[in-house]
C-alpha cells in the first residue's frame, strides 16, 4: 500500500495561495458553530434568566455582541497572522472615495427594492412568533436603541466575515467565480435555521452582493442593505406583535 502511494503524483505541499483559500473557509465554519451552539445552549439562557434582571434584553444583546466577535473580530486576527500579505484594508473595510457613488446607489436602490419585502413578510404570523428577538412583553426607548445598536454590530461582524474574510481572500487566491460559489455555499447554509424561504432567498442576493462587494472594494454596500432590511423586519414586527407594548416612558420588564 505504501509503495502505490508514493508513486501517486499528488502533491501535499502548502503554499500562500493555500492559506488564502483554506483559512477564511475553515474560519468561517469554526466561528459559526462557536456562535451557533453558545447562543443556542439551554444553559447559557437559563443563566441569563437566573442571574440577570431583564434576561430577554441581556441575553439578545450578549448574542449580537458575541456575534460581532466571532464574525468580525476573531476571524481577521487569524487572517492578519497568518497571511501577512493581506492588510487590514484588503478585507473591505475602508472607505473608497472612487466608488463611494457607486456604493451609494446601489444602497439606494437594493434598500428601495428590499425594505418594502422585509416589511411585507415581517407581518406575518410565522414571522412574529421569532421576531423581534427581544421578547419582552413591555418595550421601551431603551429596549428599542438596545435592539437597533445590537442588530448594527451584529451585521457588521457577519458582512464582514461574508463579504470580507471569506472573500477577498478566495478572489485573490482562486478567482472570482469559484470563491462566490464557496460564498454563496456557506452564506446559504447559515440562513437554513430560518427555514427555507431565507435559506433560498439567500443564494441570489449573496451574488449580487459579492459581485457589487467586487466592484466597489468594500463591505458597506452588503452591510447597509442587509441592516435596513433588519431593521425594517425589527421594527415592523415590534409593531405588529400583539404580545409586545411600547411603553415611551417606562422601565423594561421581562
Amino acid at each position: 500500500m505504501l509503495n502505490y502511494l508514493k508513486h501517486l503524483d499528488v502533491d501535499f505541499s502548502w503554499g500562500d495561495v493555500d492559506t488564502k483559500t483554506c483559512l477564511p473557509v475553515f474560519l468561517t465554519l469554526l466561528f459559526f458553530v462557536l456562535f451557533w451552539f453558545t447562543t443556542q445552549s439551554p444553559s447559557l439562557k437559563s443563566f441569563f434568566h437566573k442571574k440577570t434582571k431583564h434576561a430577554h434584553v441581556s441575553f439578545f444583546f450578549f448574542s449580537k455582541v458575541f456575534g460581532f466577535f466571532c464574525f468580525g473580530v476573531f476571524p481577521l486576527l487569524f487572517c492578519l497572522f497568518f497571511i501577512p500579505s493581506m492588510s487590514f484594508c484588503d478585507y473591505g473595510l475602508i472607505f473608497i472615495p472612487k466608488t463611494a457613488l457607486f456604493s451609494f446607489f446601489w444602497i439606494l436602490l437594493l434598500s428601495i427594492i428590499v425594505v418594502p419585502l422585509a416589511f411585507y413578510s415581517a407581518k406575518k404570523d410565522k414571522n412574529l412568533k421569532n421576531y423581534p428577538q427581544i421578547r419582552a412583553n413591555v418595550w421601551t426607548k431603551k429596549t428599542l436603541f438596545i435592539s437597533l445598536l445590537g442588530w448594527f454590530l451584529y451585521l457588521l461582524g457577519y458582512e464582514f466575515l461574508f463579504r470580507g474574510v471569506l472573500f477577498f481572500p478566495l478572489v485573490s487566491s482562486i478567482g472570482v467565480w469559484p470563491s462566490i460559489f464557496i460564498n454563496i455555499s456557506l452564506y446559504s447554509a447559515t440562513h437554513i435555521p430560518k427555514g427555507l424561504d431565507e435559506t433560498l432567498g439567500a443564494i441570489p442576493l449573496g451574488i449580487v452582493l459579492c459581485v457589487l462587494t467586487l466592484y466597489s472594494g468594500t463591505i458597506w454596500i452588503a452591510f447597509f442593505v442587509h441592516l435596513a432590511m433588519a431593521w425594517t423586519n425589527n421594527l415592523t414586527s415590534l409593531k405588529y406583535n400583539t404580545n409586545i407594548t411600547f411603553q415611551k416612558n417606562g422601565r423594561q420588564q421581562k
